[in-house]
């Protein structure tokens, strides 16, 4: 049993709040997603929140899943990470299967990278790759797309991805599709034609495409056992 509870968006004053109404009372609730999410957090639109029992925390709830085309989409970005990482230990992504060294938060000269995979013999590294994971919850025209809004951070990643490459290491960006309408991925040259352009980059330097799309519910998400398609034309 989960412990969600269901409101009505109303407001987002700022990019961390939401106003939500819940049993008729009006609550401010944290946004765990920095994303603009305006095709997603409209006004009425049915959203499922979790309580904290923290009481140094400013607000009470954070809105995980809003409804949207029938489906759940989670806004917990940070939790595409953890899903992510799960899924590589579990082996299901197929594209990076074989290592036997995970870690989270990969230092690597003054940046983090989300994930880090090794493949060690006698405690040696002999092969690696650095992955970035990228949350996607904007369906637009058919196609999951990202970012939602320019996103500097996003470009910082994928320049850092080439280096990598470039320095001999295998490197992936990893989309997570977060809407379960999602079927096929394409970065939004209309919000941020210079990620897109970067994202261009970035694959012709040899880094990596991984897209996969989760399947949400109140009792937990779950990544498909399938890597999807993607189109970086304009």
């Amino acid at each position: 049993m989960n412990n969600y509870v269901e409101g009505v968006f109303k407001n987002r004053p700022n990019r961390f709040i939401a106003e939500v109404l819940i049993n008729n009372e009006l609550v401010k609730a944290h946004v765990p997603n920095t994303g603009r999410c305006k095709e997603l957090l409209v006004p009425d639109a049915k959203v499922f929140l979790l309580p904290s029992n923290n009481p140094k925390r400013k607000t009470k709830y954070s809105l995980h899943f809003v409804l949207n085309k029938g489906v759940l989409v989670s806004l917990f970005s940070q939790q595409a990470n953890e899903i992510v990482f799960n899924s590589i230990k579990q082996g299901i992504v197929g594209e990076l299967q074989g290592y036997n060294v995970l870690e989270r938060e990969k230092t690597i000269d003054n940046s983090r990278i989300d994930i880090y995979l090794g493949k060690s013999k006698d405690g040696n590294i002999f092969e690696d790759c650095y992955v970035e994971v990228k949350g996607v919850t904007l369906i637009k025209d058919g196609l999951a797309q990202f970012p939602d809004a320019p996103t500097e951070r996003g470009r910082k990643h994928l320049n850092e991805l080439i280096e990598l490459k470039k320095r001999g290491h295998r490197a992936a960006v990893f989309f997570l599709i977060q809407h379960p309408k999602g079927d096929k991925f394409r970065p939004n040259w209309e919000n941020d034609p210079d990620f897109a352009k970067i994202l261009n980059k970035a694959y012709s330097s040899g880094v990596e495409i991984l897209v996969y799309k989760c399947e949400n519910s109140l009792d937990g998400i779950t990544m498909l056992n399938k890597s999807l398609s993607f189109d970086l034309s304009l």
